[in-house]
């Protein structure tokens, strides 16, 4: 009796749903018939049978209630599977650059060996004359970096200059009195020894530039003078500067660290 009320009331379930579902819901119980009769033991799903169930849990609301020989959240893996499958088919479909010939490739590397002076543009510039287009970041990539600069370096230049070389910079001392004192010193780099220092409360550009008269008077100037960017290195310092015959060195922009101002 309970099976044939059971039987009934699936009857008028059935009648009462829309003719999609319906059918849905029996392409779902015979593809799953076929699926126990291909393996009666274990049922093995096919590539086609997870693709089947996946749209089918896309398209139709009630495909959990029909669904008897795997677990729901694995026909939910097998969608996420697809779409992360789709995805990396795609990425490695892509062709991206063509790679570049090995001749090409043995010139950029020769053409940077034999003029070390050339950059990635002179070297775009002069395949684009031999009509071999080739992108500035590809040349780069081939090109032989020489293992030391054509130009001297900055290390060199200290090497080379030290015993001529100065450097002037201000600190600051406050008193017992509460006031600033501004202290000058003229640094020289051959021996780290103070050439010259003095104190004033208000410094100038006039003052500074008398300060290097006295630091290096008649013809001991040195050759070169280290100093920042304050502008009480202004027109008259520069102008003392060069009557004196020294040539300047400005630090670079917001480099405080570059000061030969003493610690402590």
């Amino acid at each position: 009796m309970k099976e044939v009320l059971l039987a009934i009331f699936a009857s008028v379930r059935a009648g009462l749903r829309s003719r999609a579902a319906l059918q849905l819901e029996v392409l779902a119980l015979r593809h799953q018939l076929a699926v126990y009769q291909r393996c009666p033991t274990r049922p093995r799903t096919k590539v086609a049978d997870r693709l089947l169930w996946a749209w089918l849990s896309k398209t139709w609301a009630g495909w959990r209630n029909a669904l008897v020989f795997v677990q729901p959240s694995t026909v939910i893996a097998w969608q996420r599977r697809r779409f992360r499958d789709h995805w990396a088919r795609l990425s490695r479909a892509r062709p991206g650059r063509p790679r570049l010939a090995k001749a090409v490739q043995d010139l950029i590397r020769t053409m940077s060996t034999a003029n070390p002076t050339w950059g990635s543009p002179r070297i775009v510039g002069e395949l684009a004359k031999l009509g071999i287009p080739v992108a500035k970041a590809t040349v780069e990539k081939y090109m032989v970096r020489p293992r030391q600069s054509p130009s001297p370096t900055w290390r060199a230049f200290l090497d080379n200059h030290v015993k001529d070389l100065v450097s002037v910079d201000f600190f600051v001392v406050p008193t017992v009195a509460f006031k600033v004192l501004f202290v000058f010193i003229v640094l020289a780099h051959a021996r780290r020894r103070i050439v010259h220092f003095n104190v004033t409360e208000h410094p100038t550009a006039q003052w500074t530039a008398h300060q290097i008269s006295e630091a290096f008077p008649c013809e001991a100037a040195p050759r070169y003078l280290i100093r920042d960017r304050d502008c009480v290195y202004g027109p008259p310092f520069q102008a003392r500067l060069e009557r004196m015959g020294i040539e300047e060195v400005p630090t670079a922009p917001r480099s405080p660290w570059q000061n030969p101002t003493p610690s402590g």
